[in-house]
């Protein structure tokens, strides 16, 4: 059980309520199971409406923006429609994507031998269940053999970002449903462990409901198992913190 109390609030106004998931907890349960959504409403009791405008994986953390209005709500289905509302990942990986820098653009659709997974298609695929999708990313930083990337989903397709960059051979550290490694020994044999997918949300923008013309935007630093697992491998903590304005893309 995760008691409201615990979880951090990044921001709120008006319009927006901006909560830092943590790992283990699902953004939205079916009949009011507990989440992240469920908690949300104890903690904002007083919001006129509260809608997830993103949902995380239960084993990624980060933020997670609540539209508190109608009005809010409203905007951000029209800024998503016209690219200005935007999340930027960090995901940790243990391979350099080729090239460096791009898009990935395979369809998403239903793994047939596992429902609750999806698999990478070629672009422009069709059939049932099988959706468009795209992702832009970067390599942001390198520590030994760790790699951390920048990923901006440019659509919002279920595991998007877990089944683009086990397409590409680059799957997140942690990642067991998609090819990820939970354990990796460096060349002096010290074993580098990572429990759980390592992708956290650190970077949100969208157009300020209540002053036209401005934008909000919020950064969050990683998890400290995320941190951990980056300094094991010779990084500086301070390497995985996002500028929201230098998003891929």
């Amino acid at each position: 059980m995760v008691d409201a109390a615990d979880i951090r609030t990044v921001y709120r106004d008006a319009h927006l309520l901006v909560l830092d998931k943590p790992v283990g907890l699902a953004t939205t349960a079916p009949e009011d199971g507990e989440s992240l959504f469920t908690l949300a409403r104890t903690l904002d009791p007083d919001a006129p409406a509260l809608h997830p405008l993103s949902r995380l994986d239960t084993q990624v953390t980060g933020l997670v923006t609540f539209a508190r209005t109608a009005r809010a709500n409203e905007l951000a289905i029209e800024a998503r429609q016209k690219g200005a509302l935007f999340r930027v990942y960090l995901g940790l990986c243990m391979a350099r994507p080729n090239p460096l820098e791009g898009d990935w653009r395979w369809a998403i659709g239903f793994d047939v031998r596992d429902p609750r997974r999806r698999r990478a298609l070629r672009e422009g695929a069709k059939g049932g269940g099988v959706k468009e999708a795209r992702t832009r990313y970067r390599v942001h930083a390198e520590a030994g053999p760790v790699v951390a990337l920048a990923l901006r989903p440019v659509t919002g397709r279920t595991h998007q970002l877990r089944v683009h960059a086990s397409a590409a051979g680059v799957p997140l550290a942690g990642d067991v449903a998609y090819g990820g490694a939970r354990r990796l020994t460096l060349p002096n044999g010290r074993i580098l462990s990572a429990g759980r997918v390592m992708l956290h949300c650190a970077a949100f923008s969208m157009p300020d409901p209540a002053r036209p013309g401005a934008s909000i935007v919020l950064s969050l630093a990683p998890h400290e198992d995320m941190r951990r697992l980056w300094q094991a491998a010779g990084g500086d903590p301070a390497q995985l913190v996002l500028d929201p304005s230098a998003a891929p893309g």
